[in-house]
């Protein structure tokens, strides 16, 4: 297996423990499309030990994707994503901070209502929440009712926060957390929450959207020997060695094939992040990268967010993971 993955519980390590390695930068997808050792996590490190400061390497903190694929590949258990997280809280802007402390601020003071009966909550992230009917069709396929709700504080606000890098205030995040405690399961649409849930609530069961799913049996009926399955890079990498397991079972069930590349490591589907301040990607050259050398006929989808970057390039069909009940009949 390619490099340690942490438990949600352990202390990682920080960029003095950089070795200058180099295993990130196989994996880094602004390392392979510039080839500008500056932009990757190894090279933030670098510049951390030899004394810079965040607005020193801007345009290099700015652009992470977060896909998190250096930390399964970095020997060291470096806590890469925090760094640059932690980067971006020098560089915030004061209008961003206002406008998003005002909006973690809006959400009520009043603990949330109780959960009803159901011991299972999905947090279902602007994306899904921007598509009503799928969402409802997520929430039956989980089981609805009795069994799952859909959660109304799906923390869409806390994500914004981690990206921009403003620090989220003590009383929000237990705000949000409190009802979360209670639950057997929590599923999460968003890999950055999932990321941070791991370190928030240690010990609960916390399960991607894309995992819930692809255990169903009205899913994995509707994958096909030809599909490229792409895999959410976040949650999974948040998460390496667990997953690494269920998707080679899911290959070995249904033959399909994933954006994993010799280490099982996610390719993700861009290779620049929302705050990108290079030249700008399309994300052409990363699906092309990807789709290099496979022959497949669809292409599925975990993450909403992923379809436009194939979609754009590709003729091939692009379905949601979800859409898959229809075809084999839920």
């Amino acid at each position: 297996m390619f490099g340690p993955s942490p438990s949600a519980h352990a202390a990682r390590k920080d960029y003095t423990h950089c070795t200058g390695c180099g295993l990130c930068l196989l994996v880094c997808p602004l390392w392979r499309r510039t080839h500008d050792l500056g932009l990757s996590p190894l090279g933030r490190a670098k510049a951390l030990q030899y004394g810079a400061h965040a607005t020193d390497i801007a345009v290099s903190v700015a652009s992470c994707t977060l896909c998190a694929a250096c930390e399964p590949a970095c020997p060291e258990d470096i806590d890469l994503v925090g760094m640059t997280l932690n980067l971006r809280r020098h560089l915030v802007q004061p209008a961003m901070m206002a406008s998003l402390l005002a909006r973690m601020e809006s959400r009520p003071s009043r603990p949330g209502a109780p959960l009803p009966a159901a011991r299972s909550a999905l947090l279902a992230g602007e994306a899904l929440r921007a598509q009503p009917r799928r969402l409802e069709r997520v929430a039956a396929l989980l089981g609805g009712g009795a069994a799952l709700r859909v959660h109304d504080d799906d923390g869409a606000d806390l994500v914004q926060a981690l990206i921009e890098g403003v620090s989220i205030p003590p009383p929000r995040r237990e705000r949000f957390l409190a009802p979360l405690r209670r639950l057997d399961e929590i599923v999460v649409a968003d890999g950055l929450l999932f990321y941070h849930l791991r370190r928030w609530l240690p010990g609960a069961k916390l399960t991607s959207l894309g995992v819930a799913l692809g255990r169903l049996p009205a899913i994995r009926r509707g994958l096909r020997a030809g599909d490229l399955y792409v895999i959410e890079a976040r949650a999974y990498h948040a998460d390496y060695q667990r997953l690494v397991k269920h998707y080679d079972e899911l290959r070995r069930a249904c033959g399909c094939s994933f954006n994993l590349d010799l280490q099982r490591i996610a390719i993700p589907a861009t290779a620049a992040g929302s705050h990108a301040s290079i030249e700008p990607d399309d994300g052409s050259s990363q699906v092309r990268w990807i789709l290099q050398g496979r022959n497949v006929t669809r292409i599925v989808l975990e993450h909403l967010d992923d379809g436009a970057a194939f979609a754009q390039i590709c003729d091939l069909p692009v379905v949601q993971l979800v859409d898959l009940a229809d075809d084999g009949s839920s």
